[in-house]
């Protein structure tokens, strides 16, 4: 269902609905526009953002009607991954069928998330600023890197519920810490490819590996003060998450080689070898939606970038009980 939100939210940014719903009714926010009054209102509040006001022509209501769906139901979706997670919840605790430890951790990722949904919120009502015409890269990046950081728990949690007691597996121990290095750089090569999606940086070189006949683009430093470069350039935003994207493919692609060199369990066996697929997949599609500038590559690639993220959380679950491969008799009698 995660995998669903971003898939929806994801669709929302694209086609620019990011700042069409200007109200938020946590309870109530799952029943529709009725009638035309109901429709002008709603209107009529979007009619005060800026991206609005900087339109030419302006907006008809048919227009609004067809952004207004795909964000209406991103939200519903929200609230129903909430009611997912909290009625068999409540139900599982009064029956006393999961510790309390579980519960505890279960009611975390649950307020965690209405955190993340209040933070899109507020996101959203930078849209009512002067002159900002799409969410900011500063917010756009941390509500998509958390999402991630509630995926990948979620996932964890789950596969540790069906499978409390690690399988001890003997060799492969290292690939543990290799695992976690691709895990993070994953998640961080990401939210540079949000912050590529908020400033619409894929519109600016599109040539690949070099970018206007040089390595380093030659206005990576055009904003001033040098920090905003890191947020706002285009140029900068864009060859950040391409030297990011190429150290996290090669990571990813040496731990999925080096564990599938072990003698592991089918499980983990069988996620090393979908993360050799996917991160070559994910690096193809990087190049082709560069040369293309097509957006909805970029959206492809985004959903792909998160199944990716899964099988490196599911080989690194796999092996939690892996340790130090024991030294067979010869080389115990040499290290002597």
């Amino acid at each position: 269902m995660v995998f669903g939100m971003v898939a929806g939210g994801g669709h929302a940014r694209t086609i620019g609905a990011g700042y069409i719903m200007q109200v938020w009714q946590p309870f109530t926010g799952f029943i529709p526009p009725r009638t035309d009054a109901d429709w002008t209102h709603l209107f009529q509040l979007y009619q005060q953002t800026s991206q609005y006001k900087a339109m030419h022509p302006p907006m008809q209501i048919a227009q609004f009607k067809a952004l207004f769906w795909p964000m209406f139901l991103d939200r519903v979706w929200g609230r129903i991954m909430a009611l997912v997670l909290l009625v068999p919840l409540a139900v599982f605790i009064a029956k006393g069928r999961i510790s309390a430890r579980l519960a505890w951790w279960l009611l975390a990722l649950f307020a965690f998330g209405g955190l993340q949904a209040a933070y899109g919120w507020l996101m959203v009502t930078t849209g009512l600023r002067p002159g900002v015409l799409n969410p900011p890269p500063e917010w756009l990046a941390p509500h998509f890197v958390s999402g991630m950081v509630i995926f990948g728990l979620l996932i964890w949690t789950g596969l540790s519920v069906k499978r409390p007691v690690p399988e001890r597996i003997e060799g492969g121990g290292y690939l543990k810490h290799w695992l976690n290095l691709s895990i993070f750089l994953i998640i961080f090569t990401m939210g540079l490819g949000a912050l590529v999606a908020a400033t619409d940086a894929i519109t600016v070189y599109n040539s690949f590996p070099l970018m206007g006949g040089r390595w380093v683009p030659a206005d990576y430093f055009a904003l001033h003060p040098g920090w905003l470069n890191l947020l706002e350039n285009k140029a900068a935003v864009q060859f950040d998450h391409r030297v990011f994207a190429t150290i996290t493919a090669l990571t990813v692609l040496i731990t999925a080689i080096l564990g599938l060199r072990e003698t592991l369990p089918p499980g983990p066996r069988d996620a090393f070898l979908v993360m050799t697929g996917l991160v070559s997949l994910q690096y193809l599609l990087g190049m082709v939606t560069i040369i293309s500038g097509s957006v909805d590559l970029g959206y492809v690639h985004e959903l792909n970038a998160v199944l990716l993220l899964a099988a490196a959380i599911v080989a690194r679950h796999g092996l939690r009980g892996a340790g130090p491969r024991p030294m067979l008799d010869t080389e115990f009698a040499a290290a002597e």
